[in-house]
């Protein structure tokens, strides 16, 4: 559970952007004075799923991932979350423990807010409780339209749809480091790792992908495209 973490500057974070427009500078300082960063490394645990929510948590750089926890260490991936996506915008306002958990992939900053100044704030400003519902929409479209999109593919599409991802949406550039094990990409897009494994390496065997390890480079982006759009 996210608990501790040093003092942000208000100054230098771009959450005013994001939520924070229609807010006056004195209620801004309200915030500024409680909000926190907090670092952690890869692997490490953000939010435990059945943790009670008392904070208001959004990515500051690094990226995460969202997952169900279906025991016998089980794991059931939700999304991948990157900088300045609010990781409990989902939960804040409908449920008093998260159902999920939240874990680094990358090394990660997450900037947190008080959750009871938040609603305060909602109850006060009119304009804030409107910027914060449109942002909750469009986070639940996100995952609905990302969910859709993966179930309508057959398996090689999936493969090509999520390398379009981490390319186009996160790293913005065709050669990365993949955050994630081929297990957590099998989770994320419902699929078996050994499949996962197979398809990477006919991509790879058919000119459209380098591997290195874990380094990805997209050599034929518009077969990969193609293959995301109509496989």
């Amino acid at each position: 559970m996210v608990t501790e973490g040093k003092v942000c500057e208000c100054k230098d974070c771009i959450v005013r952007s994001l939520i924070f427009e229609h807010v006056s500078s004195e209620e801004l300082g309200t915030f500024c004075n409680t909000k926190r960063e907090q670092f952690f490394k890869k692997g490490q645990i953000v939010v435990k799923q059945g943790d009670p929510i008392s904070d208001f948590v959004y990515v500051k750089d690094g990226l995460v991932k969202l997952y169900n926890e279906a025991g016998q260490g089980r794991e059931q991936i939700i999304s991948i979350a990157r900088p300045y996506d609010f990781i409990s915008l989902l939960t804040v306002f409908s449920e008093t423990h998260y159902h999920y958990s939240v874990s680094a992939i990358e090394d990660t900053t997450v900037c947190i807010i008080n959750l009871e100044k938040i609603k305060e704030l909602v109850r006060e400003n009119g304009s804030f409780a409107l910027d914060l519902l449109e942002r909750m929409s469009r986070t639940a479209d996100k995952l609905i339209k990302n969910y859709n999109d993966i179930n309508l593919k057959n398996l090689r599409g999936r493969i090509a749809y999520i390398l379009l991802n981490f390319a186009d949406k996160i790293y913005l550039r065709n050669r990365f480091d993949l955050p994630v094990s081929r297990k957590e990409i099998a989770e994320l897009i419902g699929m078996t790792t050994e499949n996962v494994i197979r398809i990477l390496s006919e991509f790879r065997k058919e000119g459209i992908i380098r591997i290195n390890g874990k380094e990805i480079e997209i050599l034929d982006k518009p077969k990969l495209e193609f293959l995301s759009q109509h496989a």
